[in-house]
């Protein structure tokens, strides 16, 4: 099964996902065999799963601001992808959005990556990814794994998530834009230039 559209198939007619599809709400993602630049995050939030369109939101004008990337390269190059740990919005939470479904990334994740050879850099955004993809202990915050984010370079960018939300830990840590987001703009830039 190493055609995404048989993989996208198999997502839809998996029986944990068979309440979405029967609502006719497909998976998010954005892969393909060309993406150089991998985006991994929590799950898609409720207006993104009514679009269908990863980061088609405030987050994602944030995200491809950071990135140093237009819509339309993040969108049409082929040289960007969106793969988060859940394809499906998982429910509204006590504070913010239900964490991704478990093992939904266990499943899907290795088929997929196995179809996009090229991809020299995941951009893990929050801490689940974070969690999910980096060896790290479960006590470190994110904050302190962002803080040492140049150990994971040049396969890793871990960085916090783009949404409004986090408008005060920006403020409080002025050093992420300072420093990472140069950083993540350079590696981006480089990789997009990429014949």
């Amino acid at each position: 099964m190493s055609d995404f559209l048989d993989i996208k198939q198999a997502i839809m007619a998996d029986e944990q996902n068979q309440a979405y599809t029967a609502r006719g709400i497909g998976p998010v993602y954005q892969v393909g065999p060309d993406v150089r630049i991998l985006i991994i995050g929590q799950a898609p939030g409720a207006k993104v799963e009514q679009t269908g369109i990863p980061f088609n939101d405030k987050s994602g004008d944030r995200l491809r601001e950071w990135m140093g990337i237009t819509a339309d390269e993040f969108y049409n190059s082929g040289k960007v992808g969106n793969l988060p740990l859940d394809f499906y919005f998982p429910g509204k939470g006590k504070s913010g959005d239900m964490p991704p479904r478990k093992g939904f990334a266990d499943k899907w994740h290795p088929k997929m990556l196995a179809d996009m050879p090229k991809v020299s850099l995941i951009i893990l955004v929050g801490a689940y990814a974070q969690r999910y993809y980096l060896p790290i202990k479960k006590s470190e915050t994110m904050t302190a794994v962002i803080k040492r984010s140049q150990e994971f370079e040049p396969k890793f960018m871990p960085i916090v998530h783009p949404s409004p939300r986090n408008n005060i830990w920006l403020r409080k840590n002025p050093w992420f834009e300072a420093d990472v987001v140069p950083r993540l703009q350079a590696r981006v830039r480089e990789l997009m230039d990429e014949k």
